[in-house]
Parts: C-alpha cells; structure tokens; sequence
C-alpha cells in the first residue's frame, strides 16, 4: 500500500466536514468547525494528518500543537476534546501512522503526544490515564429511552415538571450569556477557573449560530437556574458543558433539561447522544449518566514521551489545594485567571 499523508489545517480543506462523516467513529471534536474554536480562542497551530491513496482517504488523525511555558511543548489529539478516535481504514497499520506522527512530532522538537480515546489500537500499550465515556441509544425511540431511565431519573424529571420548571431551547448569542454567567459560578464553586468568554464568543459564531448545536435554559419563576450545551454533527449529538445554581439544586432542573435535549434529538432523527467524559473519581456524575439508561465505556487517553521513546503515566488527581484557593478568589479576578491561563492547559 503506498499512502500520500499530509499534515495539514482542516479550516483550509475543503468539505472536510462530509470527508469525517465516512468513517463510523466520527465525533463533533473531529469537524472543522471544533478546530475553528480552538484556534480562534488559543492560537494553538493545527497538524492534523491526513493520508490518502489513490485519491480515497484513508487515514484522519487531528492534532493540534501546544507550546506553554507552564504545561510543556506537546501534540495533542486534541485539546479541550473528551475523545478523539484516529479515524483510519480497516486496510491501514495504525502503528505505522503512530511512527510517521512520532517522527513528525520529534523534528517539531515537541515533548509529548497525546491520544485522547483509541483504545482498540493500543494492544499492550499503558495508558497514561483512563475515564468513563457514557452512550445513549436514540434509535428505540422516546418511548423506550424512558423505560430504561433509573427510578431516581425519572422521580427528579417529575420533580422539575412539577415545580414548574420551564425548558428554553436556543441557539441565540443572548442564551449563551444566560449559560456563561452560571458557568462562571458553577466553576467558581468547584474552584475552577471558566473558561476565557472568548471561547464562548468563538462556539457560538463557529458551531451555535450554524445550527450545530443549541443552549438549553431551566427557568424557575423567570429566573435562569440550570442549563446545558449540546453540539452535534451528523446524526451524533454531544452533551458538553452543563451548569446550575446551587441554591435551586432541590428543583432537580438539571434532569429536565437533559430529558428535553434527549427528546429532541431523538425526534429530530439523531442516533446517539454521547453524555461525554466523567473522570474516574466523580462517582456522582457517572451514577448520573448511569441512570440513563446508557451504555458506559472506558475511555483512555495515551500519553508518549517523545524522550524516552515510551508511553507513560499521568496524574489523575483534579482536586487539591488549589481548588481551595481558587474558591475564594472573586470572580471578576478568577475570570481573568481562566483568560490568562486556559490556554496552557488544552
């Protein structure tokens, strides 16, 4: 087999798009629309290989370069993406392409390259860490999906209705400011930075305004208390961010909202809804995912040290210190803490 392989920038391809769509595993983070994102918001330089023969495409790889004095020089498949599969050909060595990509990342002089998902290409390889990714089939229609929802998912989806708490589906600018202001606090809360609202800015004119995705909003007496960000690409939809008011946490708002979202998606003809990652130690968001009658995976990230010519562990440890720190730090200061350094973190 001789492959033609490039490292190229999907913004610059032409219907790189419907080129994704071939390929089963594709997922939102692969469109060029995601990428878009990321390099309006952080700069990172994109390096996604792409191999062809004889004018089929065979093999997608997406990366992307980040080079932080704080983090580290580092591929990264890709930054900010719960997973990113390596879209390749049943016909093509995936170890070739990881040689031909470690060549390529060596002679950019770059520390690490990291594989977010992939586990069916890793026989034998350590992972660097792992966490649960949770898929919900849409194809049994409405009907079905309620039956397999927990008994404590559908008593808090009655809860919401019957504190009358309202759904608002949008994909305007107005309701990603009513989400970006509960996002800030719903970080704040975790001892997190929010991410820059340049990032926000950036998913609603890329994906939210060409009708990729949509915010939805739980109101509770006209006020805004919960809400969520969906995306979506092809017949696969994607639940990405969420937040909520602590204070309102008794109304189970959170529940109604993700049963709405399902319900759309599923009468709009959608296949899957992905609820995205959960880390390994937040046993209260994946017993929340469970309960929706979902199916739960492991998804490992892999990360190769292109010193030691070997895959190596990280840390999986997302709370400390740090988060005590951060709680207590206003929120005009720790915005501009999430502005300045989120960048260095993809």
């Amino acid at each position: 087999m001789s492959l033609h392989i490039n490292f190229i920038n999907p913004v610059e391809t032409n219907k790189w798009d419907e080129l994704i769509l071939n390929y089963p595993e594709h997922s939102f983070f692969h469109t060029s629309v995601w990428a878009k994102v990321l390099l309006g918001t952080y700069n990172y330089k994109p390096h996604y290989l792409m191999a062809e023969e004889d004018g089929v495409l065979k093999v997608v790889l997406p990366l992307m370069e980040v080079n932080s004095w704080l983090t580290g020089s580092r591929a990264v498949s890709l930054p900010f993406s719960d997973y990113c599969e390596p879209l390749i050909s049943s016909d093509v060595s995936f170890k070739e392409i990881l040689n031909i990509v470690i060549d390529y990342c060596k002679k950019k002089k770059l520390n690490y390259l990291e594989i977010r998902g992939g586990n069916r290409f890793f026989d034998n390889v350590l992972e660097s860490s792992f966490s649960y990714n949770h898929i919900l089939d849409l194809t049994i229609g409405e009907e079905q999906i309620y039956k397999r929802l927990s008994g404590s998912t559908k008593r808090n989806i009655k809860k919401a209705i019957r504190n009358k708490v309202s759904i608002d589906v949008s994909n305007s600018y107005s309701a990603l400011e009513e989400f970006y202001i509960m996002n800030c606090i719903t970080r704040k809360k975790h001892g997190l930075p929010p991410q820059p609202l340049k990032f926000f800015r950036n998913l609603y004119d890329f994906v939210l305004n060409k009708n990729n995705g949509f915010v939805s909003i739980a109101r509770y007496k006209g006020k805004s208390i919960a809400g969520a960000v969906y995306l979506s690409v092809g017949e696969k939809a994607l639940y990405k961010y969420g937040a909520s008011l602590v204070e309102y946490q008794n109304l189970r708002a959170n529940n109604l909202v993700m049963w709405e979202a399902i319900k759309y998606f599923a009468g709009q003809g959608f296949n899957e809804f992905n609820f995205g990652r959960t880390e390994s130690e937040n046993i209260g968001l994946r017993r929340f995912k469970n309960g929706w009658g979902t199916n739960e995976l492991i998804l490992n990230y892999y990360r190769y040290d292109l010193k030691k010519n070997n895959f190596v562990r990280t840390s999986t440890k997302t709370s400390g210190f740090n988060n005590q720190v951060f709680k207590r730090i206003p929120l005009p200061a720790l915005k501009m803490i999430g502005s300045a350094t989120y960048k260095h973190f993809g």
